[in-house]
């Protein structure tokens, strides 16, 4: 059973960038279930896939400050990941929560590079969406959806210079570190931890990408408690990024950040002023990644 078990693994990594998407059919629920006004979106990639997301609008009778494109992590589909941006509405900041090919109600299959051309027809929407123009732009990724949304800005200068600010949140520096990380956390995987990791793709991992974003003012979070993508990842894409820039470490399981109040108050004030805005501690204060906390 283990050389069975060993073999299968070594057929998943040759999979390559299939392994980075998990994604699920169908809708278990919808904004509706939160209290919050929604409206189904459908888009189409460069290659005629069909895409669904969500678009949140601005709570009735808040001045609307923004927008947000939300690009969500490598499991499930948006309403699994509807905790990362429900309450921002009620900030005054309307939402477009993507869901990739694959995903929910979005037509295909995900893998690299097809997945950009899904982050690009969202830009398009927003490019063409009434409610969107001369307000900012905001893209908050979370996970995977951060990682994918450094590559493709860093292959895109035209819309970068056109974001407010950037907005990261538990997100690997790179892929093949983490898979190294997880296959290490098994006894089976363990022994071979280093040469099964190199089997998965890194090209388009983030540390590579966030140099190449001049100007744009990114937040960083990152949490001391997570176990999926170590803290050394998000402290990695910090002392990467070019200023503006700032590191917020959290606290609590991964990419749960706005499950509490704190951190939802943080992103609000640092749209307010990301040229301005230095976090709730003082850069000097981030926790080196090697010292158990």
């Amino acid at each position: 059973m283990p050389r069975l078990l060993l073999a299968g693994v070594l057929l998943l990594l040759a999979g390559c960038s299939s392994l980075l998407f998990y994604p699920q059919k169908g809708l278990p629920i919808t904004p509706e279930r939160a209290g919050l006004a929604y409206r189904d979106v459908f888009l189409d990639a460069a290659d005629g896939t069909r895409l669904h997301a969500w678009w949140l609008p601005a709570k009735a009778g808040v001045e609307v400050k923004g927008t947000v494109l939300h690009l969500h992590g490598n499991g499930g589909n948006l309403a699994w990941h509807l905790g990362g941006s429900y309450w921002l509405p009620e900030q005054g900041y309307q939402v477009l929560l993507l869901d990739y090919r694959g995903y929910g109600r979005s037509e295909g299959e995900p893998s690299l590079p097809a997945v950009y051309q899904d982050i690009d027809a969202a830009f398009a929407w927003l490019d063409q969406a009434e409610e969107v123009q001369g307000k900012p732009l905001v893209v908050l990724g979370q996970s995977l959806g951060g990682a994918l949304a450094l590559h493709y800005l860093a292959e895109h200068p035209e819309r970068r210079e056109r974001l407010h600010a950037l907005v990261l949140d538990g997100v690997p520096a790179s892929y093949r570190e983490v898979a190294q990380y997880t296959l290490g956390t098994a006894w089976l995987t363990w022994p071979l931890q280093v040469p099964l990791s190199w089997l998965v793709p890194d090209g388009d991992s983030a540390v590579r990408a966030i140099a190449r974003l001049e100007g744009v003012p990114m937040l960083i979070y990152h949490s001391l408690d997570d176990s999926l993508v170590p803290l050394s990842n998000g402290v990695r894409l910090y002392q990467a990024a070019p200023p503006p820039r700032v590191f917020q470490p959290t606290r609590g399981e991964h990419v749960h950040t706005f499950a509490q109040p704190v951190w939802r108050e943080v992103m609000v004030r640092y749209l307010d002023d990301p040229q301005g805005f230095v976090g709730l501690r003082r850069l000097a204060e981030i926790p080196d990644p090697d010292t158990p906390q």
